[in-house]
């Protein structure tokens, strides 16, 4: 059975925000009082759950949503320092053109992912955004609800193993993309059903191999 519903993550999945993560990662450290971030860090932190990179940076749980909340801040004042990835924008109007609805459910604000997104925000159904660093199950959840859709007919596509546990916790299936940041190893061993390697990948396996005309 074909996907009718493709739920999408911003971060490392649609938007290039890796490189300004890196770039700014230090200086939220330092206003919040966790560890820094060394180059020497990176590999290890991309093979790592999101707990155990929390644990590593010494990040206390009661920081995250102030966290969140300037980093939000952060990317509205550098939008134009964010790209989508190459092959974004002809990946989503082919997904639309074919009947299959989008959502988007996001750490980001929905003003910061509608930005981003330009034009095609308006071929996204729904958005659900602002979601908390475990929050995603609550609003992969509200998402399915509003649209009527079946969780067996939505697919999730993310970058975190986090978003991996949360789509499976909503019931629904996921699809992870190895290009944003988590490492290709850490998202195949959470055992997605699917595993992305390039953006045109999606069309392949989403609109060609469920037998529809792209």
């Amino acid at each position: 059975m074909p996907y009718s519903l493709v739920i999408f993550d911003l971060d490392g999945t649609l938007a290039d925000s890796f490189p300004w993560f890196r770039v700014h990662v230090n200086a939220v450290a330092a206003r919040f009082g966790f560890r820094q971030v060394k180059d020497e860090d990176i590999d290890g932190l991309r093979h790592a759950s999101t707990r155990e990179i929390l644990d590593f940076l010494q990040v206390p749980r009661w920081k995250l949503p102030f966290i969140a909340r300037h980093v939000r801040r952060l990317k509205t004042a550098h939008a134009a320092s964010i790209p989508l990835f190459a092959g974004v924008d002809i990946m989503l109007d082919t997904l639309a053109a074919n009947g299959t609805t989008l959502a988007l459910v996001s750490s980001d604000s929905e003003a910061n992912a509608r930005q981003k997104l330009g034009l095609r925000a308006g071929l996204f159904a729904d958005f659900d955004c602002s979601a908390s660093v475990f929050g995603k199950e609550r609003k992969f959840r509200r998402v399915l609800k509003r649209l009527r859709v079946d969780p067996a007919r939505a697919i999730a596509i993310g970058d975190e193993t986090r978003d991996i546990e949360a789509a499976r916790a909503a019931g629904i299936a996921f699809g992870a993309v190895t290009w944003g940041y988590a490492a290709e190893q850490a998202l195949r061993d959470q055992r997605p059903e699917m595993l992305f390697t390039r953006v045109e990948e999606i069309v392949e396996r989403l609109v060609v191999h469920a037998g529809r005309d792209p």
